[in-house]
């Protein structure tokens, strides 16, 4: 497009918002506390009890759709309940129902989903990881932790041939084996638990649904307890901030092991009576053409992307029209989660949608951590502004308790866990003196004179650090700020300086683009973002451009799209010592 269209003046699309609500408490010693009295409602007391209630109502309705082809397979509500009864009298059969969970390695697809679904129906946990930790290549020893942290009585996996090295490795030797497809000896076949008589759902709000591995960015993963009745109670209160009983339609690729794609998602679509396409693209460079795909091809109505996928995906919006078109004919709400996304790439993106259909789409965000749900708090209300973490959805209780000279966001819900599997202690640990469970960050008013114009993040207590002058670095805003000054020629940046004099960036290329196009748009991304910075903090004195992408297989970029900062800049240690060096060496820019 030859020219931005005027984002300021144009109508939001109305988003189907519920009204905002917002009850204030303001303590003595600093403390506030935040409520949303916002009734909860259609809340189902387990996870089982959507799906039978869809296909009672809507049995032909599509629930799960998966790329076949050129075209979908797809799965109505009433034939997903009948597989889901059919596995959970399978899963019966074997003798593998119980307290210990079915561990899950597959990537998102319809028969995930039901294996799922089946067990959970039964109260039997299932414990989906990351395909990243058993596909060709892995390194094992994140698997192994993950099976001795779980003790799974089972294990699925979508094909035998492609978890082949994972299944033979000792840490599973023994465990019972279902296989979508490529079943070897002692594996027992999907098709054939398809096969078995039909039970029906047997569990209890108070049973384990799911196992979720935190991300370990603080340490080794941890598995957080999912209750049925957590799980349920948070798509209900997501669900109670929309006036809105049309079911959703969306096209996603946010991983099943991680509580946004699993919980706000998948779980959230079959609450709702919803249809799901099940996307098999990725937000990273060079995986992102099939969510391009398939987003020409299926018009949404709620978008859910990582910051990764919507810096990818605005490019795309602005230089195929017939993209745009069919992309904002139905949406009306836009969200990212994770991570901040930059107010450019916002602008952007609302500048494709003004110029195409005449409105702005509000852009909402979330908050919260598998922790919580995992939604804590979002944004409600038509909004266009990045960077937000919204207010307290339904039913929730956000303290803001002064942490020097920052407010810690801690939180209180029937969405939070009861704690971590086999660590009684450190599940203690993670509430305070109230109940509030502490996630580890910190939250600033938009507005101090107007609390409903909601919070932002104030950067993780623990990932923010200081330079040799004890001058605070905020990783995430600085991150934000630089990459989307560079603009589309790099995907990330890893932020460094603990310990030095000044703040120095390590940009990942984005694949295609000319060397020395990106040198040059890192130089003149970095000296536009310096010209507005704050502070030693703010500024950026040394870049430099990485010559690879991040390693999925080492973990540096995480199957969400994030770059796991810490663990990035300990791969890329001689990196960061080029970038410090006191003369620096050749492709280290310097702007002091």
């Amino acid at each position: 497009m030859d020219a931005r269209p005027d984002i300021t003046t144009a109508p939001f699309r109305d988003p189907r918002y519920a009204p905002r609500r917002l009850e204030v408490e303001r303590r003595p010693d600093g403390t506030v506390i935040l409520f949303n009295a916002t009734p909860i409602k259609g809340a189902f007391a387990t996870v089982s009890e959507p799906l039978i209630h869809w296909s009672t109502l809507q049995p032909d309705r599509v629930w799960l759709a998966e790329r076949d082809g050129e075209g979908w397979r797809t799965l109505t509500y009433g034939e997903g309940q009948a597989r889901v009864s059919a596995l959970a009298g399978g899963l019966r059969g074997l003798g593998v129902v119980g307290a210990r969970p079915l561990l899950i390695l597959a990537r998102n697809g319809i028969d995930h989903a039901l294996i799922k679904y089946a067990a959970m129906s039964q109260g039997m946990p299932v414990a989906p990881v990351s395909p990243q930790y058993g596909l060709p290549g892995a390194n094992l020893t994140r698997l192994a932790h993950a099976v001795e942290v779980l003790n799974p009585a089972a294990v699925y996996t979508e094909d035998a041939g492609l978890f082949r090295d994972a299944l033979n490795a000792p840490f599973l030797s023994g465990l019972p084996v279902i296989a979508g497809k490529g079943a070897c000896a002692g594996s027992v076949s999907f098709q054939d638990l398809l096969k078995a008589s039909p039970v029906g759902a047997s569990a209890l709000p108070d049973d384990t649904a799911k196992y979720l591995l935190t991300s370990g960015s603080t340490g080794r993963p941890k598995a957080v307890t999912c209750l049925h009745r957590n799980m349920a109670a948070n798509v209900a209160q997501i669900t109670s901030c929309f006036d809105d009983d049309e079911p959703p339609v969306m096209v996603n690729s946010a991983p099943w092991s991680h509580s946004l794609g699993a919980n706000s998602i998948l779980h959230l679509i079959t609450h709702r009576g919803g249809t799901l396409y099940i996307d098999a693209g990725q937000p990273v460079a060079g995986r992102f053409d099939e969510t391009i795909r398939n987003l020409k091809e299926i018009p949404t109505t709620y978008q859910n992307m990582v910051p990764a996928g919507w810096m990818l995906f605005v490019s795309a919006l602005e230089q195929d029209p017939d993209l745009a078109r069919t992309f904002f004919a139905r949406v009306r709400v836009l969200q990212y989660g994770g991570a901040n996304l930059s107010q450019e790439i916002g602008d952007r993106i609302q500048a494709v949608a003004v110029a195409t259909v005449g409105e702005r789409i509000s852009f909402g965000s979330g908050y919260g951590a598998t922790e919580t749900g995992p939604t804590a708090a979002n944004v409600h209300w038509p909004n266009a502004r990045m960077g937000m973490m919204g207010l307290p959805v339904p039913g929730t209780s956000v303290k803001l308790a002064p942490e020097g000279d920052r407010l810690e966001f801690r939180v209180k819900g029937p969405q939070i866990t009861p704690g971590y599997l086999g660590l009684p202690e450190v599940s203690a640990a993670a509430f305070d003196e109230d109940g509030f469970y502490r996630l580890g960050d910190a939250a600033r008013w938009i507005d101090t004179s107007d609390p409903e114009q909601g919070l932002a993040f104030d950067g993780r207590l623990s990932e923010n650090f200081k330079l040799a002058s004890g001058t605070f670095v905020s990783v995430g805003e600085l991150r934000i700020s630089a990459v989307g000054a560079v603009g589309d020629p790099v995907t990330d940046a890893v932020v460094c300086g603990e310990g030095q004099e000044n703040v120095g960036l390590l940009f990942y290329p984005k694949p295609g683009f000319d060397p020395a196009l990106i040198q040059a748009a890192v130089r003149a991304g970095v000296e536009r973002h310096n010209s507005t910075a704050r502070g030693s903090g703010g500024k950026v004195v040394r870049a430099l451009v990485l010559d690879s992408a991040p390693d999925a297989n080492a973990g540096e970029i995480t199957d969400k799209g994030y770059i796991a900062q810490a663990l990035a800049r300990n791969l890329r240690a001689q990196a960061v010592a080029d970038l410090f060096a006191q003369a620096p060496g050749p492709g280290v820019m310097d702007f002091s």
